[in-house]
Protein backbone atom coordinates (compact mmCIF):
# COMPACT_ATOMS: atom_id res chain seq x y z
CA UNK A 1 0.00 0.00 0.00
CA UNK A 2 2.83 2.40 0.83
CA UNK A 3 4.47 1.96 -2.59
CA UNK A 4 1.11 2.37 -4.32
CA UNK A 5 0.21 5.54 -2.40
CA UNK A 6 3.62 7.13 -3.02
CA UNK A 7 2.86 6.94 -6.74
CA UNK A 8 -0.81 7.82 -6.55
CA UNK A 9 -1.13 10.61 -3.98
CA UNK A 10 1.15 13.18 -5.67
CA UNK A 11 -0.98 12.84 -8.80
CA UNK A 12 -4.23 13.14 -6.85
CA UNK A 13 -3.11 16.04 -4.69
CA UNK A 14 -1.47 17.90 -7.56
CA UNK A 15 1.20 19.43 -5.37
CA UNK A 16 -1.42 21.30 -3.31
CA UNK A 17 -0.70 19.34 -0.13
CA UNK A 18 2.12 17.45 1.45
CA UNK A 19 1.65 14.05 2.99
CA UNK A 20 3.45 11.43 5.04
CA UNK A 21 2.89 7.68 4.98
CA UNK A 22 3.44 5.63 8.11
CA UNK A 23 3.29 1.94 7.19
CA UNK A 24 2.72 -0.87 9.63
CA UNK A 25 4.09 -4.41 9.36
CA UNK A 26 0.65 -5.93 8.85
CA UNK A 27 -2.99 -5.40 9.68
CA UNK A 28 -2.59 -6.77 13.23
CA UNK A 29 0.34 -4.43 13.80
CA UNK A 30 -1.81 -1.48 12.71
CA UNK A 31 -4.70 -2.53 14.97
CA UNK A 32 -2.32 -2.98 17.93
CA UNK A 33 -0.40 0.28 17.48
CA UNK A 34 -3.02 2.64 16.08
CA UNK A 35 -4.54 3.67 19.44
CA UNK A 36 -1.22 4.88 20.88
CA UNK A 37 -0.33 6.61 17.59
CA UNK A 38 -3.70 8.41 17.52
CA UNK A 39 -3.42 9.35 21.20
CA UNK A 40 -0.06 10.98 20.43
CA UNK A 41 -1.54 12.90 17.50
CA UNK A 42 -4.52 14.09 19.55
CA UNK A 43 -2.25 16.22 21.75
CA UNK A 44 -0.86 18.38 18.93
CA UNK A 45 -2.78 17.84 15.66
CA UNK A 46 -3.41 21.20 13.92
CA UNK A 47 -6.99 21.79 12.76
CA UNK A 48 -6.06 21.63 9.07
CA UNK A 49 -4.26 18.24 9.31
CA UNK A 50 -6.01 15.05 8.22
CA UNK A 51 -5.16 11.44 9.04
CA UNK A 52 -6.28 8.71 6.66
CA UNK A 53 -6.07 5.12 7.86
CA UNK A 54 -6.27 2.46 5.15
CA UNK A 55 -6.50 -1.22 5.93
CA UNK A 56 -7.35 -4.34 3.91
CA UNK A 57 -10.62 -5.97 4.84
CA UNK A 58 -9.26 -9.47 4.24
CA UNK A 59 -11.82 -11.80 5.84
CA UNK A 60 -13.15 -9.31 8.38
CA UNK A 61 -16.67 -7.97 8.39
CA UNK A 62 -16.33 -4.53 6.80
CA UNK A 63 -18.79 -2.82 9.13
CA UNK A 64 -17.28 -4.34 12.27
CA UNK A 65 -13.75 -3.40 11.18
CA UNK A 66 -14.81 0.19 10.47
CA UNK A 67 -16.62 0.33 13.80
CA UNK A 68 -13.46 -0.91 15.56
CA UNK A 69 -11.31 1.72 13.83
CA UNK A 70 -13.80 4.52 14.54
CA UNK A 71 -13.92 3.47 18.19
CA UNK A 72 -10.13 3.79 18.43
CA UNK A 73 -10.39 7.32 17.04
CA UNK A 74 -13.10 8.31 19.50
CA UNK A 75 -11.22 6.87 22.47
CA UNK A 76 -8.35 9.21 21.62
CA UNK A 77 -10.62 12.25 21.51
CA UNK A 78 -10.43 12.72 17.75
CA UNK A 79 -13.28 13.14 15.26
CA UNK A 80 -13.92 10.85 12.28
CA UNK A 81 -15.35 11.87 8.94
CA UNK A 82 -18.40 9.76 9.83
CA UNK A 83 -18.95 12.11 12.81
CA UNK A 84 -18.48 15.41 10.99
CA UNK A 85 -18.05 15.60 7.22
CA UNK A 86 -16.58 19.11 7.40
CA UNK A 87 -14.39 19.11 10.52
CA UNK A 88 -13.04 15.59 10.74
CA UNK A 89 -9.52 14.69 11.75
CA UNK A 90 -9.37 10.96 10.96
CA UNK A 91 -10.77 9.05 8.01
CA UNK A 92 -10.88 5.27 8.15
CA UNK A 93 -11.01 3.53 4.78
CA UNK A 94 -11.05 -0.17 3.98
CA UNK A 95 -9.67 -1.72 0.81
CA UNK A 96 -12.15 -4.46 -0.03
CA UNK A 97 -10.85 -7.16 -0.14
CA UNK A 98 -7.26 -6.07 -0.64
CA UNK A 99 -5.28 -3.42 -2.52
CA UNK A 100 -5.31 -5.61 -5.63
CA UNK A 101 -9.07 -5.08 -5.99
CA UNK A 102 -8.21 -1.47 -6.80
CA UNK A 103 -6.00 -2.76 -9.65
CA UNK A 104 -8.88 -4.80 -11.06
CA UNK A 105 -10.89 -1.55 -10.94
CA UNK A 106 -8.64 -0.02 -13.61
CA UNK A 107 -7.79 -2.88 -15.91
CA UNK A 108 -6.62 -0.46 -18.61
CA UNK A 109 -3.77 0.60 -16.31
CA UNK A 110 -2.86 -3.04 -15.69
CA UNK A 111 -2.99 -3.77 -19.42
CA UNK A 112 -0.78 -0.75 -20.21
CA UNK A 113 1.92 -2.12 -17.90
CA UNK A 114 1.42 -5.81 -18.71
CA UNK A 115 0.18 -5.84 -22.32
CA UNK A 116 -0.10 -9.63 -22.60
CA UNK A 117 -2.94 -9.83 -20.05
CA UNK A 118 -6.36 -10.34 -21.57
CA UNK A 119 -8.46 -7.24 -22.11
CA UNK A 120 -11.50 -9.41 -21.34
CA UNK A 121 -10.64 -10.00 -17.68
CA UNK A 122 -13.11 -7.35 -16.35
CA UNK A 123 -15.86 -8.88 -18.51
CA UNK A 124 -15.58 -12.27 -16.82
CA UNK A 125 -18.25 -12.84 -14.20
CA UNK A 126 -15.79 -13.47 -11.38
CA UNK A 127 -13.98 -10.16 -12.05
CA UNK A 128 -16.85 -7.78 -12.94
CA UNK A 129 -17.04 -6.39 -9.42
CA UNK A 130 -13.46 -5.76 -8.22
CA UNK A 131 -14.59 -5.66 -4.58
CA UNK A 132 -16.31 -9.06 -4.78
CA UNK A 133 -13.51 -11.20 -6.21
CA UNK A 134 -13.62 -14.46 -4.29
CA UNK A 135 -10.67 -16.43 -2.96
CA UNK A 136 -8.13 -13.70 -2.35
CA UNK A 137 -7.72 -10.72 -4.61
CA UNK A 138 -3.93 -10.71 -4.73
CA UNK A 139 -3.93 -14.41 -5.52
CA UNK A 140 -6.41 -13.84 -8.36
CA UNK A 141 -4.31 -10.95 -9.66
CA UNK A 142 -1.18 -13.10 -9.53
CA UNK A 143 -2.91 -15.96 -11.42
CA UNK A 144 -4.05 -13.62 -14.20
CA UNK A 145 -0.57 -12.16 -14.61
CA UNK A 146 1.11 -15.57 -14.47
CA UNK A 147 -1.22 -16.90 -17.17
CA UNK A 148 -0.05 -13.99 -19.34
CA UNK A 149 3.58 -14.92 -18.74
CA UNK A 150 4.46 -12.43 -16.00
CA UNK A 151 5.89 -13.16 -12.56
CA UNK A 152 6.52 -16.86 -13.05
CA UNK A 153 8.36 -16.89 -9.71
CA UNK A 154 5.50 -15.15 -7.90
CA UNK A 155 3.94 -11.71 -7.86
CA UNK A 156 6.34 -8.96 -6.82
CA UNK A 157 3.76 -6.93 -4.94
CA UNK A 158 5.85 -3.84 -4.19
CA UNK A 159 7.06 -3.52 -7.79
CA UNK A 160 3.50 -3.81 -9.13
CA UNK A 161 2.16 -1.39 -6.49
CA UNK A 162 4.79 1.20 -7.36
CA UNK A 163 4.06 0.97 -11.08
CA UNK A 164 0.28 0.98 -10.73
CA UNK A 165 0.37 3.84 -8.23
CA UNK A 166 1.99 5.95 -10.95
CA UNK A 167 -0.38 4.68 -13.67
CA UNK A 168 -3.83 3.96 -12.26
CA UNK A 169 -6.57 6.32 -13.43
CA UNK A 170 -7.87 7.51 -10.08
CA UNK A 171 -10.80 9.35 -11.61
CA UNK A 172 -12.48 6.38 -13.27
CA UNK A 173 -11.66 3.32 -11.15
CA UNK A 174 -14.62 0.92 -10.85
CA UNK A 175 -13.75 -0.41 -7.37
CA UNK A 176 -16.29 0.97 -4.88
CA UNK A 177 -13.78 0.86 -2.03
CA UNK A 178 -11.29 2.81 -4.14
CA UNK A 179 -13.99 5.35 -5.01
CA UNK A 180 -14.72 5.88 -1.28
CA UNK A 181 -11.01 6.45 -0.64
CA UNK A 182 -10.62 8.73 -3.67
CA UNK A 183 -13.68 10.84 -2.90
CA UNK A 184 -12.49 11.44 0.65
CA UNK A 185 -8.99 12.43 -0.46
CA UNK A 186 -10.33 14.74 -3.16
CA UNK A 187 -12.73 16.20 -0.58
CA UNK A 188 -9.76 17.43 1.43
CA UNK A 189 -8.57 19.71 -1.38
Amino acid sequence: MEAFLRGLLPRMLGGEMSFQIYPFQCKNDLIDKLPSRLKGYSSWLPAEYRIIVIVDRDDDDCFELKKQLDSMVHQCGLCTRSDDVNNWQVLNRIAIEELESWYFGDWNAVKSLYPRVSANVPKKESFRNPDAIAGGTWEAFERVLKRAGYFEGGLRKTEVARKLGRTLDWESNSSSSFQCFRDAVVGIL
